[in-house]
């Protein structure tokens, strides 16, 4: 859909039309008192975030990929009806779509990875043979707004294909609690359940308002509220049904719980499931991170979804999940493959605000240098920057630039630069470091044509970096 122009368009009539735009055809304007807005759900992220994000997403790939998982990259849209194959009602409803010009075809930006690696193995990948590991990283994009108000969200995750429960499961939440692990807070838990106890207690309530109201429920843990919708049912059932918003915590407390509950055959297997999955996870989880797992057999998210275990990753300071998942073994059957399949996704934008809430500024990327140079000496500026960054430096070059060595020092610090170099008509230079009010030293003329030859170990011990092994 054609957003319109920025500004104040004209009228047919020459006159201009109100500055808060022209709300006749029912669309909201762009500028309101002259500011420029962005939708409702969605940022900017400027350098400080960008890099706090960056640093984020490459810490969960790298745990990913240390546990054997391949990068891959899925398309930000997909034609709606294959992508919709994958969804559940949620995401379906969530999608959002728009007519591609070209074909009249209705297209739908992704609002789950997930579906678009299950095309992925059941069309191109069906025949590699074995377990297939697979991570990912990008965006999704939400009609509705999530706990945070987006509606576009930043996400990292794993799909493990063609490995069974329990195995499957506990590999899995190994890498679930390396990824907790790879975030730089120490409050983290997994809390695990499983989708056939929600599909059993929610068996056999036909209504849908009450089917819904016990859904709402036991989402809340609302016993009162449980108990009301679970009227009607037979008595074993209702027992079975009232327990679930109590059968929470430590997980060999909850499992003998619930074990003494009249519970169906379906949801006996699942806490054995549970046991057996636990036990093997055990061993693959580094630290006391097993001593921080909780059972909630009465979690009901993605019942309509998920075929077997779910999981979800919580940290300090975060009310909602950083992680979710759990296992889908009817998804790649949408698109012409069975294979077993379990998988998770990060909310990058989750963990990044867990670090902000412990006050932890973004990791430190490379060094960067802004140099400062007349324009008569453009060329060794830009062949002193070429050899910096060959060392692994990030530098900027800036001609005609200069001025006072606490301008400079202001400039480098705004710009996110440890240091500038300013070098001179004469050709010398001075390192000021960022937030200085004066020179920290000067190199000669022969120094900077050294390091515009490439011979920088001078230049590198003036800027500081040499014992950060640049």
């Amino acid at each position: 859909m054609e957003r319109g122009r920025l500004g104040r368009p004209r009228t047919r009539r020459g006159g201009r039309r109100a500055a808060r735009g022209d709300r006749r055809d029912g669309r909201r304007p762009v500028t309101v008192g002259g500011a420029i807005r962005l939708p409702a759900g969605v940022r900017d992220y400027l350098p400080r975030a960008a890099a706090r994000r960056r640093a984020i997403i490459e810490r969960l790939l790298g745990a990913f990929e240390a546990w054997g998982y391949a990068r891959i990259i899925a398309p930000a849209f997909e034609y709606a009806d294959v992508l919709e194959r994958g969804l559940g009602g949620d995401a379906r409803r969530a999608a959002v779509r728009f007519v591609e010009p070209q074909t009249g075809e209705v297209v739908a930006l992704r609002p789950d990875i997930t579906p678009q690696v299950a095309r992925m193995v059941a069309t191109r990948m069906r025949d590699v043979g074995g377990p297939i590991r697979l991570c990912y990283e990008g965006a999704v994009t939400r009609l509705e707004a999530g706990p945070r108000g987006q509606r576009e969200l930043l996400q990292a995750g794993v799909e493990l294909i063609g490995v069974p429960s329990p195995e499957g499961d506990a590999e899995v939440l190994g890498v679930a609690a390396a990824a907790l692990a790879s975030m730089r807070v120490d409050d983290v838990r997994l809390d695990i359940g499983h989708a056939a106890i929600a599909r059993a207690a929610l068996d056999g309530v036909r209504d849908p308002d009450r089917h819904a109201a016990l859904v709402s429920a036991l989402a809340k843990k609302d016993r009162r509220g449980v108990e009301d919708a679970a009227r009607g049912l037979p008595a074993a059932r209702r027992a079975f049904v009232a327990a679930l918003p109590r059968l929470y915590g430590a997980p060999e407390e909850v499992l003998a719980a619930a074990r003494k509950l009249p519970a169906p055959a379906a949801v006996r297997r699942a806490l054995a499931t549970i046991e057996r999955v636990l036990d093997l996870a055990r061993d693959r989880m580094d630290g006391d991170l097993h001593r921080r797992v909780t059972v909630d057999l009465g979690d009901v998210r993605g019942f309509d979804y998920y075929t077997g275990l779910r999981f979800s990753g919580y940290a300090d300071g975060v009310g909602d999940a950083v992680l979710r998942g759990g296992r889908y073994d009817e998804l790649l059957a949408a698109y012409g493959h069975r294979a077993p399949a379990t998988g998770f996704a990060v909310d990058v934008e989750a963990i990044a605000d867990t670090e902000r809430a412990a006050g932890l500024a973004p990791p430190p990327g490379p060094p960067v240098v802004a140099i400062a140079a007349p324009v008569a000496r453009r060329t060794v500026a830009l062949r002193v920057a070429a050899a910096l960054r060959a060392r692994g430096v990030r530098a900027a070059v800036d001609v005609g630039a200069g001025g006072p060595v606490a301008a400079l020092a202001a400039y480098a610090a705004r710009i996110g630069a440890a240091a500038a170099v300013a070098v001179d008509a004469r050709g010398g230079a001075a390192v000021v470091r960022a937030g200085a009010s004066r020179a920290a030293c000067t190199l000669s003329a022969a120094q900077v044509r050294a390091a515009a030859a490439g011979r920088i170990d001078a230049l590198v011990e003036a800027l500081g970096f040499a014992r950060e092994g640049v």
